[in-house]
């Protein structure tokens, strides 16, 4: 079968781009996805629901054999402790990250796109994206220069008049802090705490696939959704990609196409590269696979933001009211660390007043910080096989730059004189340093035995407060106290180097640039270096992180590049 566009990968940038391609009648366009569909009327209830923790743990919409490091490797050193492998939850279903993520809307500072520019993305300065960040979105909420009105994604915000009793008190501690409070998180961007801006309406997500992939387009005739299939390879006669091969739902098939746009991701993206030939020569030639185009950028200065948490036990007057919203985070505050050289707002905390699905998380709150404006460029991604089936080997080095830790300190330790003030202690006892480990990963799953252990858990756990702090230490706390953190600096950092793990905003791994940069990986419209027909569009293609959730920003790059395609670049 032959098609104008092939796209692989049916998540957000994918989702965009067959909608905007295929409103061209002339344009034939196949999104091949390995995950399942979810069409109108059909989409699974744990997508739906707005609260976000019922998709991202479910093993049905992830690519479950995923592992990644997040500590850094040093590969100089013999004698060096092994990092952990750690779960890192990718989504692998149509509307990709989007489907399964926590619906967080927000576009990061227009520094990090005059940054872009600056690096060779030439063309993506603040002034030239914003138009596309308005055409996502339809703001339900606020107008003006800032906000679309008549974009397929919904945004909209949850105001403090309809808080939990712990968003409201966080909000009281921000101000008696100093910060202002900023109506909208996506106006001006300053320092200051808000209401979260989502992509949900009603209390259901909308994700790409649902706002994109509506019936009305799936109804064109050149568009094909192929759900169950998963690409194997990349074709090409000598220079020129000229399609695929995928399995569908089990069965060998070859699709051709004047164009082949990979769309799956900063991890797999750039393994789909690698396997094909295109990459670092000596990566290529330790793997046995023949060159095709040397581009020494292809998975390379692998990016997120590294993330802690500290968690608190929440005062039953001061849980979700799920007859309110099913929504669990409903604040946010971005500041400086006033650290040389850093931008303003590099910095970024969100409040969940629950942590997870069962009955000891909706019992629990979490301040999660990350560094918005990340300094560590080392990660890469590389491969362990040519087997497709076979995930790649993933190193996000996520503390590399030491700048990235100092400043994970120092906002841990603000986040532990936040809890100190009187406003806090009426709606949370017994703060403590969390993590995201394998121990909460497994009782995370949602299965029938952790429900049933965890409601025995949250009953003790709200019986008397000797017993509550006991079950903690014992069960839930993993090697460090908070106070122990606040007062030993050793023990902090000690802390921040184990518990740091990213907020799944994976990118970078394909970033665009000038012709004359030997680690550019595509140019500014997507186009991969070195050879013809292929193209990368989604967040492995950014130039750096930008301070944001880096979905709509996805959704950008996508409907930014569909119109550079469309205008034949």
């Amino acid at each position: 079968m032959e098609f104008d566009y092939i796209i692989v990968g049916g998540g957000s940038a994918g989702s965009v781009l067959a909608n905007r391609l295929s409103a061209k009648s002339s344009n034939t366009v196949l999104v091949c996805e390995a995950g399942q569909d979810t069409p109108y009327g059909k989409v699974p209830k744990a997508i739906l629901d707005s609260y976000p923790g019922t998709a991202y743990l479910n093993q049905n919409f992830i690519w479950t054999e995923l592992k990644v490091t997040t500590e850094v490797v040093s590969h100089n050193n013999p004698d060096a402790p092994k990092p952990r492998l750690r779960k890192y939850e990718q989504a692998r279903v149509l509307g990709g990250g989007s489907s399964i993520n926590g619906q967080l809307a927000n576009r990061g500072a227009p520094t990090d796109y005059d940054e872009w520019d600056a690096r060779g993305a030439r063309g993506w300065k603040w002034d030239d994206v914003l138009p596309y960040f308005k055409k996502v979105e339809r703001d339900m909420d606020f107008d003006g220069p800032y906000h679309g009105k008549e974009g397929r994604i919904p945004v909209r915000r949850i105001m403090p008049g309809l808080w939990s009793e712990h968003a409201k008190a966080v909000g009281k501690a921000l101000e008696q802090s100093g910060f202002e409070y900023l109506p909208d998180q996506n106006g001006e961007f300053r320092q200051g705490y808000f209401p979260i801006t989502i992509s949900n309406a009603y209390e259901n997500r909308v994700s790409a696939a649902i706002g994109y992939l509506d019936p009305g387009t799936r109804l064109r005739e050149n568009l094909t959704i192929s759900t169950d299939t998963q690409v194997a390879s990349l074709i090409f006669e000598g220079h020129r990609c000229v399609g695929v091969k995928a399995t569908v739902s089990g069965r060998p098939q070859e699709f051709r196409g004047r164009e082949v746009i990979l769309s799956s991701g900063a991890i797999h993206s750039p393994a789909h590269l690698l396997r094909a030939g295109i990459g670092p020569v000596g990566h290529l030639r330790d793997m046995g696979i023949e060159v095709v185009a040397n581009v020494p950028g292809v998975g390379q200065r692998l990016m997120d933001h590294p993330s802690i948490a500290l968690a608190s036990f929440v005062k039953p007057h001061a849980r979700i009211d799920n007859d309110v919203t099913r929504r669990h985070m409903h604040v946010a505050w971005r500041y400086s660390s006033n650290m040389h050289g850093a931008p303003a707002g590099d910095m970024f905390v969100t409040a969940a007043t629950k942590s997870t699905w069962h009955a000891v998380g909706e019992q629990m709150a979490a301040m999660v910080m990350f560094v918005n404006k990340t300094y560590s460029e080392t990660g890469q991604v590389k491969l362990q096989s040519k087997d497709p089936r076979t995930e790649p080997e993933v190193e996000f080095n996520l503390l590399s730059d030491r700048r990235d830790l100092e400043r994970m300190m120092d906002g841990f330790r603000k986040l532990g004189a936040l809890h100190a003030l009187p406003v806090m202690a009426e709606v949370a006892t017994d703060p403590f340093p969390a993590s995201y480990s394998d121990k909460v990963r497994q009782v995370g799953i949602i299965n029938r035995k952790n429900k049933i252990m965890t409601d025995i858990m949250a009953k003790l756990l709200d019986g008397p407060a000797a017993l509550r702090r006991f079950l903690l230490k014992t069960f839930v706390m993993e090697d460090f106290t908070l106070e122990q953190v606040m007062t030993d600096d050793d023990a902090l950092e000690a802390f921040v180097r184990k518990a740091a793990v990213g907020v799944w905003h994976a990118s970078c791994t394909c970033r665009m640039g000038d012709s004359d940069d030997p680690m550019a990986v595509t140019d500014p419209a997507g186009r991969v270096r070195g050879v013809e027909g292929l193209r990368v569009v989604d967040a492995s293609i950014f130039p750096v992180v930008p301070c944001a959730n880096t979905n709509f920003p996805t959704l950008m790059t996508a409907e930014k590049i569909s119109d550079a395609i469309l205008a034949g670049y």
